[in-house]
This record gives structure tokens, sequence and C-alpha cells, in this order.
């Protein structure tokens, strides 16, 4: 039995995910949970329960579409404790994120976020981008 993989996305990523569903971000999220789990923790979910609330996603996706999006996003991501917070980025606000990684023993940190990408790789943890996650996650091609 091989071992599961772990991830963690950070908040645009999984709101890309809703906005746009055949997008890289759906198919970064798709396939990383078909081969894994999503690793979250309570500052993740807050963070992206408060973004989801604004009423600049109103236009595009409704609140009760987006209530229903944190339920089944709740439902198939794993919670993880943190027993202490890490302060090693250069925008604190990413921390959160890090913290997810080292304590949920993540594979690997799939961002946009040029803060958490200059940290590449963090304890071992690779952080990547959207595309070199799909690039990494291609199988080779055949002869």
């Amino acid at each position: 039995m091989t071992e599961q993989q772990r991830w963690v996305f950070d908040t645009n990523l999984v709101i890309s995910r809703l906005l746009a569903p055949t997008g890289t971000a759906a198919q970064v999220v798709d396939r990383a949970l078909g081969a894994g789990v999503l690793l979250v923790s309570q500052a993740t979910l807050q963070e992206l329960a408060e973004v989801l609330a604004r009423p600049r996603f109103d236009p595009y996706v409704s609140p009760a579409e987006r209530q229903d999006f944190l339920r089944l996003l709740g439902g198939v991501a794993r919670l993880v404790h943190i027993s202490h917070q890490l302060q090693a980025c250069r925008d604190p606000k990413d921390d959160k994120f890090l913290d997810v990684a080292i304590h949920g023993q993540a594979h690997t940190i799939v961002t946009g976020d040029k803060d958490l990408l200059a940290l590449h790789p963090f304890h071992g943890v690779p952080i990547v981008t959207a595309a070199q996650f799909l690039a990494m996650a291609e199988p080779p091609p055949s002869p």
C-alpha cells in the first residue's frame, strides 16, 4: 500500500478552483485530491471562509454556492492541529500555510504567492506553482 500524498494549497488556489472549474487551479486540486488529501488548519479554513464571504464574488458565485463549496471542502480535507506557530515568511499572514505543511507532514505546498515561493523548499517541503505541480504530476511521455 502506498503512502497517501498530503498537499497544502493557498487560499487563492482554492478560490480559483471554485471560480474557474476548468482552469489550471481546478486541474491541480482535482489531480491532487485524486492522489491524496488536502491539509488544512482552523486558520486556513477561516481565511478561506472570510475571503469567500466578500461581496466581490457575488457576480460570479452565489453565497449559497460558496457555502456548499466550503462544506464540500471540509468533507475532503484533513484538519491539522497546529501545536506551535512558525514565523518564517516575510509576509506573516502566509505562515499559516507553513504551519499546516510542517504539522501535517505535507509532501508539497502549491501556491502562486511569491512570499511562499521564495522559501522553496521549506524544511524539505517543496513549494511550487500550479504549473510546476502539474508538470511534476504528469506521467512521463511514452517511448
